[in-house]
C-alpha cells in the first residue's frame, strides 16, 4: 500500500522547536516534490513549505519564513520540517504531500499524488 506517514508532532511551549518527519511507504520519495500543509481548527488548509525532488529549491509561507526549514534525505526516503521559535498560531494538524516533480518547489493544494494522515502540533504554555 502506498502512503505517506508523518511523525514528530506534539505539545511544545511557545518559543520551542519540533522536527516533523514525512516517510513514504511503498514508493520512493525522491521522484516527488514534497510539501507540508497545515490546518488549524476553523481555518482553511494552508501551504507551509515545499521542496523540489532534488532538494535544490524550496519555498515557504510568509508566516513561517526564517523559523521553519524544509529538507530531505532521499537516502532515508524522508522529508523533514524543522520548526523553531514556535508560536501559538502554529498550532494545527500538519500534513505531508507529494506532487509531480515538474512543479519544482511549488505544491498546489488541489493537484497532488499523495496526502498523509497528519500529525498534531500544539504550541501552548
Amino acid at each position: 500500500q502506498l502512503h505517506l506517514v508523518e511523525s514528530g508532532g506534539g505539545l511544545v511551549q511557545p518559543g520551542g522547536s519540533l522536527r516533523l518527519s514525512c516517510a513514504a511507504s511503498g514508493f520512493l520519495l525522491d521522484y516527488y516534490t514534497i510539501g507540508w500543509f497545515r490546518q488549524a481548527p476553523g481555518k482553511e488548509r494552508e501551504g507551509v513549505s515545499c521542496i523540489s525532488n532534488s532538494g535544490g529549491s524550496s519555498s515557504y509561507a510568509e508566516s513561517v519564513k526564517g523559523r521553519f526549514t524544509i529538507f530531505r534525505d532521499n537516502a532515508k526516503n524522508t522529508v523533514y520540517l524543522q520548526m523553531k521559535s514556535l508560536k501559538p498560531d502554529d498550532t494545527a494538524v500538519y500534513y505531508c504531500t507529494a506532487h509531480r516533480p515538474e512543479y519544482g518547489s511549488r505544491c498546489p493544494k488541489l493537484d497532488y499524488a499523495f496526502w498523509g494522515q497528519g500529525t498534531q502540533v500544539t504550541v501552548s504554555s
